[in-house]
């Protein structure tokens, strides 16, 4: 949110410089994120100064030139080139003399330089009002009032404003400080705090007066409950044309671009006071009613951005007695707006229900100044003087006449709060002693009235604004940052207490793998579970997502029902950057619908894309690959001391080769090749590995499984390899299950390290290089114990695969 200090200044007569203004509002809680200048005009004129036109003669080399002497109050007068047709001796003109720096509409400087033009010094440039950032106009020169001094800064003759301007990062909680008043009022309560009593000036609306009542318009609130108050006055005879420089220069320092004198009134006030105010054209509301209500689901209603919107039963909508005029509390229609042809309005300033402004706002996927305030909620009791203020104002930019009774519908009036403060509640979360009249006194700055004080606490009354400031513990948190956080001791002894947790823990097991992951080269990541429902029916995974009633957007519709869409498109974010060897992973949850319940688990999610190292002298780059993966997913499993995992080949359409592994028949992951046309919805055109582990099953045969530990063997390990000739279907798991099926005491190890296929062989058939380690852990292992344990493995593999010795 952006806050004009020149603007603040109008409510409180401060001259603190900006950044000690800003260190305040900061340890108020209104974070101060940056300050930047700003000018009316870019570059303020710096340079620019009136001239006096001496004499003006035809340049000697051009037709279409004249040469100029101005004197410019430096004593010496300047001789100056000219083009432009109007320029005549006697005038009083601006001129950008040597080194000003000029800019163009779209924001580029340019310098002015001494020079020769068609043979003849220049030592300036007498300029138009475009050339100056002043209008749009290069019909020829400016020429500036007689009664003007040669040497003046035009930044003195044209008021040129500066101003600094704070960029605060508002929480949503602190609806109250939502506008320049709100901000002026926290920061009179800081001052006083510091000692400096300072008093907060607020627009006068005393001259407020009915002129007529020629134009009435009629109100009718259908649910009292949607718009709790609203009001509303016609101005008649008006003039819609440019506001005035002054109304310009406040909403262009905040951001704002002038429309209009009406609207850029209701949107000065809107700044002003925190109060949203609408002005529809009285000329196009049809029998002179005002209806607000909801309507039918599906009707079509046309906004002022010129799309053509269904409306949701339940969005509050501002209808005449024929069609919806503006959607309640968010954006306006294109068909009722102000316009340059219009003379009479309906001033609108109201108070709608928060929820169903958020509500609205959200499913049609539009964010507002107004929606903005009204959803986080505004103060009911500013709705009628906010409206006087901006009629007021109205009328002296755009003339005109207040021409109806201020129409103000508030049935119910809105209570303040009551709370009960106890000194004791508020010592025990500082923990510190605020003496007492120093809390009564940031109460009152605060304007929190102290009904009765007992000697256990105090009575107080919430203002109306202050929305979040509902129990005891928010009273004491406005005390507190009032009173300063730097103000609060530090205790020189730290007390803290020691939990006692089963190695078992979740996080603690996390920490494990994530530091063995790190230490590998991968890099954690954090992903959001929100993801667009496009990509998730990629995955044909056959589950069924969980959907958002008010997505932020259509790619943050549904949650999740797989860890690999966030890992892809935070894959797909990396590669466009040029990062293209990439290895991560990522604890994270999926959801699902399941039995008309929802359910989530935990998974981690590893992926691998590009080469596995740097290239480098000592050796060249290897691609990642399956194998890479597989090797990363098995340590992760001997670290977790998981030894009974069963690998099957992958069945699905997410990797187009994989494996899924299982623990006694409960699946608890799986891992391969991404599939093409998947990377190709991500516009990835590089192989992606991942593996996706349920983190909660693993969590569970963790507890199950018991690591035993073992003396290091004093007796040597014996190595025998086998060459089998296998058929190409007969995979290595086979292989090896077989062996440890064959013998379970004295085999240790077995291991592939060559598979061949291709000339010499068979069709049909591929070469396995099998190591087989076998020790005794109590005697030297004799060549007879050996070979009968090597003769057993071949048999059976010749007799169970069909194996062929090589």
């Amino acid at each position: 949110m952006k806050i004009s200090y020149n603007w603040l200044k109008q409510f409180l007569q401060i001259d603190w410089e900006a950044e000690k203004t800003g260190e305040l509002l900061t340890d108020l809680g209104l974070e101060v994120e940056g300050i930047s200048n700003f000018e009316s005009v870019k570059g303020g004129l710096k340079g620019v100064v009136v001239g006096h036109v001496l004499t003006c003669k035809q340049h000697p080399n051009a037709d279409r030139l004249k040469l100029t002497t101005v004197d410019v109050g430096q004593g010496d007068s300047l001789q100056i080139v000219c083009g432009a047709p109007n320029v005549a001796a006697g005038q009083k003109v601006p001129v950008a003399t040597i080194g000003t720096t000029l800019y163009s509409k779209e924001g580029e400087a340019w310098q002015i330089k001494k020079g020769k033009i068609r043979g003849e010094e220049s030592h300036g440039m007498i300029c138009a009002e475009d050339e100056l950032g002043l209008g749009e106009s290069h019909d020829g020169i400016m020429v500036l009032s007689d009664i003007l001094k040669p040497g003046t800064p035009c930044a003195e003759v044209f008021e040129i404003e500066n101003d600094q301007v704070f960029e605060i990062g508002l929480t949503p909680n602190r609806a109250d400080a939502m506008s320049h008043f709100g901000v002026a009022r926290d920061l009179k309560a800081g001052l006083e705090q510091k000692e400096i009593q300072k008093g907060l000036l607020t627009p006068s609306t005393s001259n407020f007066l009915i002129d007529n009542r020629s134009l009435k318009i009629d109100v009718e609130v259908m649910d009292s409950q949607l718009a709790p108050r609203y009001c509303g006055v016609t101005i008649s005879n008006l003039i819609v044309q440019e506001s005035p420089d002054w109304l310009k220069n406040r909403l262009k320092a905040i951001g704002l671009s002038p429309i209009n004198n009406v609207v850029d009134v209701t949107n000065y006030v809107l700044h002003e006071l925190g109060q949203p105010l609408h002005a529809f054209d009285a000329s196009k509301i049809k029998g002179n009613k005002i209806e607000v209500k909801t309507l039918p689901a599906g009707t079509k209603f046309i906004t002022l951005d010129d799309v053509e919107r269904e409306l949701h039963e339940d969005d509050l909508m501002i209808c005449d007695s024929e069609k919806p005029m503006c959607i309640a509390g968010v954006f306006g229609g294109i068909n009722s707006g102000v316009t340059e042809d219009t003379t009479a309005i309906f001033l609108e300033s109201a108070y709608f229900d928060p929820v169903s402004i958020r509500k609205s706002a959200k499913r049609h996927g539009l964010n507002t100044d107004a929606s903005f305030r009204f959803e986080r909620g505004i103060d009911i009791n500013t709705t009628e003087y906010a409206l006087r203020r901006a009629a007021l104002l109205i009328k002296e930019i755009a003339g005109g006449d207040i021409s109806s009774e201020v129409v103000d519908l508030y049935p119910k009036k809105a209570q303040e709060r009551q709370v009960f403060l106890t000194f004791d509640k508020i010592n025990s979360l500082i923990g510190q002693e605020i003496p007492r009249d120093t809390i009564k006194s940031i109460l009152s700055s605060l304007e929190i009235k102290v009904n009765n004080v007992t000697e256990s606490g105090l009575g107080l009354t919430i203002p109306n604004y202050r929305v979040d400031v509902e129990r005891e513990v928010d009273v004491i948190e406005e005390i507190l940052r009032v009173y300063g956080y730097n103000n609060i001791d530090y205790k020189e002894k730290l007390t803290a207490s020691i939990a006692q947790t089963s190695k078992f823990e979740n996080h603690r097991i996390q920490d494990v793998v994530a530091n063995m992951l790190s230490a590998q080269g991968f890099f954690e990541i954090m992903t959001n579970s929100l993801v667009a429902a496009d990509s998730e029916a990629l995955l044909e995974s056959g589950k069924t997502p969980v959907s958002m009633l008010n997505p932020l957007s259509a790619d943050l519709s549904i949650l999740r029902t797989q860890m690999l869409l966030s890992g892809l498109q935070t894959i797909a974010y990396n590669l466009n950057r040029q990062k293209t060897d990439l290895k991560f992973y990522e604890f994270g949850k999926t959801y699902q619908k399941q039995n008309g319940k929802h359910s989530e688990k935990q998974h981690l999610s590893v992926l691998i894309t590009g080469e596995r190292n740097a290239n480098h002298w000592v050796n060249t780059a290897t691609k990642t690959d399956f194998f890479y993966l597989k090797g990363t997913l098995d340590t992760i499993f001997e670290r977790l001391g998981l030894k009974s995992i069963q690998a099957e080949p992958y069945q699905g359409s997410i990797y187009s080769e994989g494996l899924t592994y299982s623990m006694n028949g409960a699946p608890v992951g799986s891992f391969g090749l991404v599939s093409k046309s998947i990377l190709k919805a991500f516009d990835i055109k590089q192989e992606v590995f991942h593996a996706d582990l349920d983190w909660d099953i693993l969590l569970k045969k963790i507890r199950t499984e018991n690591v035993v530990f073992t003396e290091i063997p004093k007796y040597p390990e014996v190595s025998r390899d086998l060459a089998l000739l296998l058929d190409e279907d007969i995979s290595f798991q086979k292989v090896y299950d077989l062996a440890w099926s064959t013998e379970k005491n004295l085999l240790k190890k077995v291991s592939l390290f060559d598979v061949y296929v291709g000339k010499n062989l068979p069709e049909g058939k591929k070469s396995y290089a099998v190591s087989f380690t076998l020790l005794d852990e109590k005697k030297t292992l004799t060549d007879k114990q050996i070979d009968k344990i090597m003769s057993k493995l071949t048999s059976r593999y010749q007799k169970e695969l069909g194996a062929e010795l090589r």
